[in-house]
């Protein structure tokens, strides 16, 4: 049985944005079907690290550099987003317009921002997104605009979107941002239930309520690079959230979830 190559595999990945050093010889690697959160404080590279994945913006050639995604080097941008469904805050700003759920839904298709009249829709993309809405319980949002829906349910929609090819792994950027404590609340359900039901969940965030119970792998950044990697338990302690924050951090642990002060 042939093995299965990581999800993500980087080596010494440098990214410059502007005139800062963006990642700094960043090297990680996440096993395909695995759970994880990147965690860091803002400006710490976990952004600059999912438009590296996306291929929003590229790294530096250098000596020792590798970049593999699925165990491959060389991707189509289309062929890599059927692939990995990516929900970031910039993609919820840009869908927030006067477009119903499913068509945003629908364009996931397509890798476009609402349906065009060139856009071929076939009769099993229909009934692939009712079963992703019927899934996510979300069939209520479908006809409503997005433009209408309430921050949590946009994101949830864009979760949909990401969900119609069936990748292998859901990326999610900082995914609370902009939600209230009881949309927030809400995506955690949402994500839990995801993780459980056997979708790869990477989330990207610098807020500890946002990691899951399912998630079991915490990847610390800081300043560009890997400041820790380890399981959840072992990250997620005052000494090295102190550390990676700058600022000194205190925690608790209900339910499974992580809340710092």
């Amino acid at each position: 049985m042939p093995e299965i190559a990581p999800l993500l595999e980087l080596r010494n990945v440098s990214v410059m944005r502007g005139s800062t050093l963006a990642l700094d010889r960043l090297s990680l690697t996440i096993a395909s079907g695995e759970h994880v959160a990147i965690l860091g404080p803002n400006g710490c590279g976990k952004s600059t690290l999912v438009k590296v994945v996306s291929r929003e913006c590229y790294p530096l050639l250098h000596e020792g550099f590798v970049l593999r995604i699925m165990g491959q080097e060389v991707w189509d941008v289309f062929q890599l987003r059927s692939c990995l469904g990516i929900v970031s805050h910039d993609l919820m700003a840009t869908c927030t317009r006067e477009i119903t759920g499913r068509e945003v839904v629908l364009s996931g298709f397509f890798s476009s921002i609402g349906i065009w009249p060139h856009q071929q829709i076939t009769p099993q993309m229909q009934a692939r997104v009712d079963s992703i809405l019927d899934r996510l319980e979300i069939s209520h949002l479908a006809g409503r605009e997005m433009t209408e829906m309430s921050s949590g349910e946009g994101r949830r929609i864009l979760i949909a979107r990401a969900l119609v090819h069936n990748p292998k792994a859901l990326l999610l950027d900082e995914p609370s941002t902009s939600l209230d404590l009881h949309a927030q609340q809400e995506l955690s359900r949402f994500l839990s239930k995801l993780a459980a039901s056997g979708v790869a969940v990477l989330l990207v965030t610098h807020h500890l309520a946002d990691i899951v119970p399912e998630i079991e792998r915490v990847i610390m950044m800081k300043s560009g690079r890997v400041a820790a990697d380890g399981p959840k338990e072992q990250m997620l302690i005052p000494e090295r959230l102190s550390e990676v924050f700058g600022c000194q951090v205190e925690i608790s642990r209900r339910d499974g979830y992580y809340h710092a002060w």
